[in-house]
């Protein structure tokens, strides 16, 4: 008998190793090339340059050679080396209070896991909704909507917190990916997941990238975001977005086992276990509860939501809930800290060198003509669907939303609702795929949902968002006058 060759070990570093070069290579194609065909007519060799090194580093942030915060810091080094800007102005962008706003926020959050007061959350609205599989599918997207209100990753809060519930609500019921996936864990995957885009759009803090499409929000269009104003402008198409999202989910793959009674137990048992509220969660709830209302009413006392943050994140600290070594551990939060002070001083400086407008002009001389409000129609529906290229949110604010939102106020489309509708647009979109942003390759590794499921479901899905967001967004954005 023919003996089995040994298959040998796969060779991580190597395979590594190998796709750091070639994104490295693409890298330094697309910039080589820009810079040897030189600046269009209109743009400066200064401009030009930063482009150059700015495209470079969107597309370092959707190839992943390296992590996020290292792609930028080479583009930030290559900035200041090809002389667009010194030192001291390339750097700036890590004194800008957006960046310490998210910062703040990540330890925050931090508190929230380790105290155990996040699943504490999540297993109370189980056991309060969680009776039948629709049921149960609002109480995890409403655990994952509170947690929004502060913690901006939504790997942290749905990788971490919401789907471990999930696939354990799964299993309870014998729901195992293959054979099984479909009486329970297929539909719950699906809903979870497109809650919890709807959930990014809510909240300013929804994903790490929002406050980075606030600070552009106030550079190019002059619109200024704060935690409160974001809420409001959203509240009403996220609120019916939550409510139809699952159900839509529910009709397009519905589940098998439809009565969950043992879900509601699960929760009441894992509570059990928990214990009463320690004095850590009572601390951290009480510091949540004060930071989200500092933040709603900052238009009465004046404080920035930055400040708040930072005032909440130092009385973690003088406390003990929340230790300087928990901060220091917290490698999301500096990866995030560095790509983001980064990328929001190129963007700034790409309005300075007038790139921005550059564009602006070049498509709204083919668009002469059409009325602000077809245009706005036709730049959503491409920003929208342009996420089939994108892994990332970050990366698709970062190199689409700064030109689109100059052409809307070009052809004279009201800023705020430029503002406002490209941001929420930009979050709901990540919906389409299975990569579309963190939690989506987490969920879909998991096995419960085949490729076929996954995209078809969530391009129908995607029409709800559409509607839902066009319709009742719209109504309401002009109920609150912002157009």
């Amino acid at each position: 008998m023919a003996s089995t060759a040994e298959v040998p070990p796969v060779n991580s570093e190597a395979l590594d190793r190998k796709r750091r070069l070639r994104g490295a290579a693409v890298i330094a194609a697309l910039i080589g090339g820009m810079l040897l065909a030189g600046p269009p007519e209109g743009i400066t060799v200064n401009g030009w340059r930063l482009l150059a090194i700015f495209a470079g580093t969107v597309l370092g942030l959707m190839l992943r050679p390296l992590p996020g915060g290292a792609v930028v810091m080479i583009g930030v080094t290559a900035v200041i080396v090809a002389g667009v800007m010194p030192i001291g102005e390339a750097l700036a962008g890590y004194g800008d209070p957006t960046v310490w706003l998210v910062l703040a926020a990540f330890f925050i959050a931090r508190a929230l896991l380790k105290t155990g007061l996040a699943r504490r959350i999540a297993l109370l609205f189980v056991r309060a909704i969680g009776h039948r599989s629709l049921g149960l599918a609002y109480a995890l997207i409403f655990s994952d909507v509170v947690l929004a209100s502060i913690i901006p990753s939504n790997a942290a809060r749905n990788g971490g917190v919401i789907m471990p519930i999930a696939r354990s609500l799964a299993e309870l019921y014998g729901s195992f990916p293959g054979k099984t996936a479909a009486m329970l864990g297929t539909f719950l995957m699906l809903a979870v997941y497109q809650g919890d885009v709807v959930a990014c759009a809510m909240f300013l803090t929804g994903q790490a990238s929002n406050a980075l499409g606030a600070q552009i929000a106030g550079d190019v269009a002059g619109v200024q975001i704060t935690w409160g104003r974001w809420l409001w402008v959203a509240l009403a198409p996220a609120l019916v977005s939550l409510l139809v999202t699952p159900a839509v989910v529910y009709r397009l793959s519905k589940p098998e086992i439809t009565h969950t009674p043992a879900a509601a137990q699960f929760a009441r048992d894992r509570l059990a276990e928990m214990g009463p509220m320690n004095r850590g969660e009572q601390f951290v709830l009480a510091i949540f509860l004060m930071v989200c209302g500092l933040w709603m009413t900052s238009a009465w006392h004046g404080f920035s939501t930055t400040l708040v943050a930072l005032l909440g994140v130092c009385v973690l600290f003088a406390s003990g809930v929340l230790t300087w070594d928990d901060a220091m551990t917290e490698h999301r939060a500096w990866d995030v800290f560095i790509w983001y002070g980064g990328l929001v001083r190129m963007g700034q400086a790409l309005n300075e060198q007038g790139v921005t407008l550059w564009f602006s002009g070049r498509i709204g001389a083919q668009l002469t003509g059409w009325p602000w409000m077809a245009v706005l129609v036709l730049v959503i529906l491409v920003y929208f669907y342009s996420h089939y290229g994108y892994a990332s949110i970050t990366a698709h604010i970062v190199s689409m939303y700064p030109p689109f939102l100059a052409l809307l106020l070009a052809m004279g489309a009201p800023p705020q609702l430029a503002a406002f509708s490209l941001l929420f647009f930009a979050n709901l979109d990540a919906g389409l795929t299975h990569y579309g942003t963190t939690p989506a390759p987490m969920y879909f590794a998991l096995g419960y949902v085949g490729l076929g499921t996954w995209w078809r479901v969530a391009f129908l899905v995607g029409l709800t968002h559409l509607a839902v967001w066009g319709l009742v967004g719209f109504a309401w954005w002009k109920l609150l006058g912002l157009w």
